[in-house]
């Protein structure tokens, strides 16, 4: 593994899994009805990290799974990421994801609530294959985690009195809880003690809380453009996250003032990107992300340190390390 840094090592390791998890999504995405297979391969194809898979297929292995239980699974937990893509792009109302046009923008917004549910019922569908109720159960469970942060996130956006438990509320729901599910589904299909499985499903969370920390503090960062990111989206959208609640907090007034006209009311002027990026580097709340997001990465780290040392072990750390050091 020497030299390979980020998400490589994983993907190395978990090539012909993946692989086999990916021709599962292209089967079970199939439909009858063209406009399914349609607007979910574009997504699909959209690609991403297919980090969330990746940890299903990586901690099955890691706890001695030698079967094939995990592929159907890790497909289950990207479908279920995908349908919410799908929901959250239209609820947001994104026109651009990953630099490409988003379904809802190219086949409307019922299309596209439409195949998320039958991309969920997919999802569904694969756990029941799988036969085991405690897969099941906490793949349900995260599901319905997931819907309810969503459902949060709403009730909060724009809203500037936000505050730090109530954001990391939203992201533990939104975010975190696949990750989370995703790590503890492979330690159930290699059968192993519940100690491990709930260790797993810390890592998870760990992970899934760093890495959407550090995708709130690059929406104001240069290096966002490096990665593939638009700088300002989160901004332009009127999103509260994790800076910017630090710096209205650490704020006087005048600066209360300005979050609530650009995020609040949506009344966005020229330069008012650049000041709010001179008002989070002054309050330091860009650093106090990063430093957020590296406590839960060290909360990761911990819960996965009990495992026996190995390749797959190195590749999950490293996939952690990468989750905070894409902020430098």
């Amino acid at each position: 593994m020497t030299g390979e840094t980020g998400l490589t090592p994983l993907h190395r390791l978990m090539a012909d899994d993946l692989e086999q998890v990916n021709a599962t999504i292209v089967q079970r995405m199939q439909s009858d009805v063209p406009l399914i297979p349609q607007l979910a391969g574009h997504i699909v194809a959209a690609g991403g990290k297919r980090l969330r898979p990746l940890l299903t297929l990586a901690t099955a292995r890691m706890c001695g799974h030698t079967g094939s239980r995990h592929i159907g699974l890790a497909a289950s937990v990207e479908f279920i990421h995908t349908a919410t893509l799908l929901h959250d792009d239209v609820v947001d109302e994104s026109q651009l994801r990953r630099g490409l046009d988003t379904a809802n923008s190219l086949w409307g917004n019922q299309a596209s609530v439409l195949v998320g549910d039958f991309l969920f019922s997919r999802a569904f569908q694969l756990m029941v294959a799988d036969g085991s109720l405690d897969v099941l159960r906490i793949l349900s469970d995260a599901s319905a985690v997931i819907a309810e942060g969503e459902v949060n996130q709403l009730l909060t956006a724009n809203d500037t009195e936000t505050d730090e438990g109530d954001y990391l509320d939203v992201i533990t729901a939104k975010t975190a809880a696949l990750f989370a599910a995703a790590a503890r589904v492979g330690a159930v299909v290699a059968e192993r003690p519940r100690a491990e499985e709930k260790a797993l499903e810390r890592f998870g969370r760990g992970l899934g809380i760093a890495f959407q920390l550090v995708d709130d503090v690059l929406d104001y960062s240069a290096e966002a453009e490096k990665l593939g990111k638009r700088v300002g989206d989160d901004f332009r959208e009127g999103k509260i996250t994790l800076p910017v609640v630090h710096a209205f907090a650490r704020g006087d007034e005048r600066e209360r003032a300005f979050w609530r006209r650009c995020l609040e009311e949506l009344d966005q002027r020229e330069g008012d990107m650049a000041h709010a990026m001179e008002l989070l580097h002054r309050h330091g709340a860009l650093d106090a992300g990063i430093a957020r997001a590296e406590s839960y990465a060290r909360d990761a780290r911990e819960a996965i340190s009990g495992f026996a040392d190995g390749p797959i072990k190195d590749a999950l750390l490293e996939a952690l390390r990468f989750s905070t050091a894409r902020a430098y």
